[in-house]
């Protein structure tokens, strides 16, 4: 039997992708938000589609919440053979109007809620040689393109920026463990989510997720750029 897939910060774009994408080859998925009501609808359609999927409630800004939502998940699926991290707060304004408690939220998600999902998973990830998933975003990355574009998202183009070193740094830190750790950077809007509206680039959710299992089961590239919508040349990174 297949470990379980954790997805923290499910929602109706990426994270449904790679759900239903896993879910397909065998992994049962433990999905984490704080919706509750979107959840079961996510749960639902899932086992529609012959998927073993169970929904679990957590505010991931919270140490305690995420503790107890990977308690629940381990005890009624298994262990966690891979972790995805999607979670984020979608906060728009410059760092003029942006509230410092704004800030510390979207850093407590993004970050902090990351590495205490790592640390909560440690066990059964280096049982299995699992693996760490990470969806980033295009504002992680530093030219003056994508600042000039990050500017009015400066919560959120902090908070990636700060979860793309975690996980350069995760690469290094659990490979001793046979832990594989990879990140999809999306470069640009999501088909189907707010922010794709009147876009005039934007990725389906379900390329991001082949993506992720491209990474996964070849377990060499670290990380990948999707998407065309800011250049980044002056970055050296190309998709």
């Amino acid at each position: 039997m297949k470990n379980t897939v954790l997805i923290c910060g499910h929602g109706p774009g990426i994270s449904h992708a790679l759900a239903r994408r896993f879910g397909k080859a065998g992994y049962p998925v433990a999905l984490i938000a704080r919706n509750a009501r979107r959840l079961a609808d996510a749960v639902a359609e899932l086992t529609s589609e012959g998927i073993n999927a169970r929904a679990f409630t957590a505010d991931l800004s919270k140490i305690d919440a995420i503790r107890s939502a990977i308690m629940d998940a381990r005890e009624m699926l298994g262990p966690i053979g891979i972790l995805h991290w999607n979670a984020f707060l979608d906060i728009e304004g410059d760092l003029l109007s942006t509230l410092p408690e704004e800030l510390s939220k979207s850093f407590s998600t993004r970050v902090t809620g990351y590495i205490t999902a790592v640390q909560e998973c440690l066990v059964d990830l280096t049982a299995s040689k699992g693996a760490v998933l990470a969806t980033s975003g295009i504002m992680a990355l530093d030219t003056p393109q994508i600042n000039a574009f990050a500017t009015q998202y400066a919560a959120l183009a902090i908070g990636v920026a700060a979860q793309h070193k975690a996980t350069n740094l995760l690469v290094q830190t659990l490979a001793p463990h046979g832990i594989y750790v990879g990140e999809v950077i999306v470069n640009g809007f999501v088909t189907g989510t707010p922010g794709s509206h009147g876009a005039s680039y934007t990725i389906a959710p379900g390329d991001v997720a082949k993506q992720f299992w491209e990474l996964y089961t070849a377990r060499h590239m670290h990380s990948v750029v999707v998407g065309k919508t800011v250049s980044i040349t002056e970055a050296g990174c190309d998709d």
